[in-house]
């Protein structure tokens, strides 16, 4: 039977916890970065719905899906980001029903710093880790993300 002790070792110290934790750690160190360069309102609801859209705009109920949010949430994400001047909605060319959350100006941007700064992070990565060790680093994200594909919901 397990003790306190080691129900709690398992808890702190297995490899999800860990993959949790860093990427709370990439998001936050990013996050910082965004705001020395002007992107002073964006949080981690923000930063975690951007990555999902499109660069031809995205609806919002597919933005949902992909991040994982409800519509309610996306839609709330939307609203500030277009207050923000980010995004903007646009009737979609295809369905004159439907409207898609395109990047502004200002989005695009946002994208070429957040481009920057990711560039900057793995190259920090790599001098703590070392070249060989971020590849194989890299190299086993993506063995493990393929093997657990079917789990992913994104379309």
């Amino acid at each position: 039977m397990d003790t306190v002790d080691s129900i709690r070792q398992t808890r702190d110290e297995h490899i999800g916890r860990l993959f949790l934790r860093a990427s709370r750690s990439f998001a936050a160190l990013a996050t910082r970065k965004l705001k020395e360069k002007g992107h002073l309102g964006l949080g981690t609801a923000h930063t975690a719905l951007l990555p999902h859209m499109d660069l031809e705009g995205t609806r919002a109920t597919d933005l949902a899906g992909r991040a994982g949010m409800s519509k309610q949430a996306v839609g709330q994400v939307v609203r500030d980001l277009e207050r923000q001047g980010y995004v903007e909605r646009r009737q979609d060319p295809t369905d004159g029903r439907a409207t898609l959350v395109c990047f502004t100006d200002a989005g695009w941007n946002f994208l070429r710093d957040a481009g920057e700064i990711k560039r900057e992070i793995e190259a920090e990565y790599s001098a703590i880790l070392g070249v060989e060790r971020m590849q194989l680093l890299r190299s086993a994200l993506n063995d493990l993300l393929a093997h657990g594909e079917d789990e992913i919901k994104t379309p």
